[in-house]
């Protein structure tokens, strides 16, 4: 099976993943060393942790997405 045509969405969604997770784990990472509030209205025992996860998420997701082409 030919897999030109499918390549171009998984290129675009390991994309937006990897970019997204990077992008969150760098915020979350610079907003916790600062003590500054990661999320408005949530303590940050629990949103730090939150945060990580989510980013850690998309990023394998992306890595996922970058598995399969």
């Amino acid at each position: 099976m030919d897999k030109g045509i499918d390549s171009g969405p998984a290129i675009f969604a390991a994309a937006v993943f990897l970019l997204f997770g990077a992008a969150l784990l760098a915020w979350t990472t610079a907003r916790a060393l600062h003590r500054a509030p990661v999320a408005q209205g949530v303590r940050p025992a629990v949103a730090v942790p939150l945060a990580l996860l989510v980013a850690a998420t998309s990023l394998a997701l992306g890595g996922w997405c970058v598995a399969r082409l």
